[in-house]
């Protein structure tokens, strides 16, 4: 046992050594062309090995089979992987905390709603054949005027052409305590809800587009249940019908409520670092109900795991903070409520935010977020520095001659919230429900015309279901990233250049769980 102990410490006190001295003496860029911080954060790479990375997949296999077969967020098996985590990370001597996260258990409404035109004509609409009541809508009585934000009437020939709402801009002049009436058109709609509350909304209607298909009221789910007053989704001539005049009044009333439940995050911060300079990591601990969520997402956090207790005795330059996620799977609520939970000063401290979802698919492709659009395809950049996250990424592979390609930022994942604050952002994914095409066969070997992960939300998304290589080299592409930025943020932009929100083009799938 002593012998053991010496022997680890002897790699540990090696380690920071080959690290930390040569980076903390080293001469300034100008009179050398080697990169001395790429160089040892390739030699850290090479201390992740997937091996140990499964040890915690393992566990977590085994708090799934001890806790119902999953680890969803609110579920005992989630608190345990969380226990689990925070134990290693405190032995490691991380200091670690948690923040609560809310999600909703159920949503019902308690009698029917009412949407009334009370001026300047009176007249009553019908539930469901003119409008519906919102999945998640909040409770309300309001009798107010309506006002159209940015309507194209009439109607527009093409499906999705009506950006209604979309912008922030588009409220300007908005009277707070009116009711908004938006179109639906080409973004989500909880980002028309969520602008319109920004504006001072008593209220949201929704109406369809217009278009041959989009005419009835359609019946979804917000998946937001914070905004405190009504919404409802019309038909296309009720929405019409509302616009007709600019001094409409109207009656709505939904009473609703929501159960809510909670469920944490899990933050560790290391002792090491300028504590105004964070470097973070992070990926989401929990999975669906349906199974034991061991590639999604089990293996990013085992990854960042492995990664954080390799680097906990190495001094590093800038401080590093690694996240564990809870509510992922519920609509990104984690990280949504974590970041918004960060003052503008704690947001600013965060210089870079990698992310790492669905790390070791079994059919799998090496994908690297496009921090810099050069793909062109879906949303813009990332925020200024993503570019540089990308390139760092790329730096590791190419350096080992090893494939990879461009992914988009489509909002699927927990770089969402830092994306939409201005932090730079990348990431490593290995593919989901996505079908592996024939080229990417040829690249990467696997089946082509088959799911990158054919057990994605699915019971059998087991320890059986990893692919063991993948697991290995992008585990170790994790280490060499968060210990280059550990070191070296020359590259990333100064926070201020990257506080305005991000504008992007409108992505070419929504959010999981989101309607547009």
């Amino acid at each position: 046992m002593r012998l053991k102990l010496r022997r680890s410490m002897v790699r540990t006190v090696a380690l920071v050594t080959a690290v930390a001295l040569p980076l903390a003496f080293s001469p300034p860029a100008s009179a050398t062309t080697i990169d001395v911080t790429d160089v040892l954060a390739n030699v850290f790479a090479t201390q992740i090995k997937g091996s140990n990375v499964k040890k915690h997949l393992d566990r977590f296999q085994e708090i799934a089979n001890a806790n119902g077969g999953n680890r969803a967020a609110g579920t005992p098996g989630h608190a345990a992987s969380l226990a689990y985590v925070q134990d290693k990370l405190r032995k490691a001597g991380y200091k670690t905390s948690t923040t609560n996260v809310e999600f909703p258990l159920n949503w019902e409404e308690l009698s029917p709603s009412v949407l009334q035109q009370t001026a300047p004509e009176v007249k009553t609409y019908a539930n469901p054949a003119d409008y519906v009541t919102v999945i998640s809508s909040g409770s309300g009585d309001v009798t107010a005027q309506v006002q159209g934000v940015d309507l194209i009437i009439p109607t527009p020939p093409a499906p999705n052409t009506s950006t209604s709402g979309c912008e922030t801009a588009d409220f300007a002049g908005f009277v707070p305590g009116r009711i908004a009436l938006l179109q639906r058109g080409t973004c989500p709609f909880i980002d028309k809800a969520t602008n319109a509350k920004a504006a001072g909304a008593s209220g949201v209607i929704f109406f369809n587009e217009g278009q041959e298909g989009r005419t009835d009221p359609l019946l979804f789910d917000i998946s937001e249940w914070r905004f405190g007053f009504p919404i409802v989704m019309a038909s296309t001539t009720v929405g019409l019908d509302l616009a007709d005049s600019p001094n409409t009044t109207v009656h709505l009333k939904v009473d609703a409520k929501t159960t809510v439940g909670q469920s944490k995050n899990l933050i560790a911060e290391s002792r090491w670092g300028k504590a105004d300079q964070v470097v973070m990591a992070g990926a989401h601990l929990d999975g669906v109900p349906e199974g034991p969520g061991i590639n999604d997402n089990g293996s990013g956090s085992a990854a960042i795991l492995e990664t954080a207790l390799k680097l906990a005795n190495v001094p590093t330059k800038n401080r590093l903070r690694f996240a564990w996620w809870s509510a992922e799977e519920l609509g990104l609520l984690g990280s949504d409520q974590y970041v918004a939970g960060l003052s503008a000063a704690e947001r600013a401290k965060i210089r870079v935010y990698m992310n790492f979802d669905m790390i070791a698919s079994p059919n799998d492709v090496t994908f690297l977020y496009d921090g810099d659009d050069s793909d062109a395809e879906g949303a813009g950049p990332g925020p200024a520095g993503s570019a540089q996250i990308e390139k760092r990424l790329e730096k590791f592979y190419g350096k080992r001659h090893l494939p990879f390609k461009g992914t988009d930022f489509d909002g699927r994942s927990d770089y969402g919230a830092f994306i939409a604050n201005g932090i730079p952002s990348g990431g490593i994914f290995t593919g989901a429900e996505g079908v592996k095409t024939a080229e990417e066969a040829a690249v990467w070997g696997g089946t082509a015309d088959a799911p990158y992960d054919p057990c994605y939300h699915a019971d059998c998304d087991g320890i059986t279901n990893i692919n063991a290589a993948a697991l290995d080299r992008n585990s170790k592409a994790i280490g060499y990233a968060t210990a280059y930025f550990a070191y070296d943020l020359s590259s990333i932009p100064a926070p201020a250049a990257t506080l305005s929100k991000l504008a992007v083009k409108p992505a070419a799938q929504a959010p999981e769980g989101a309607a547009v």
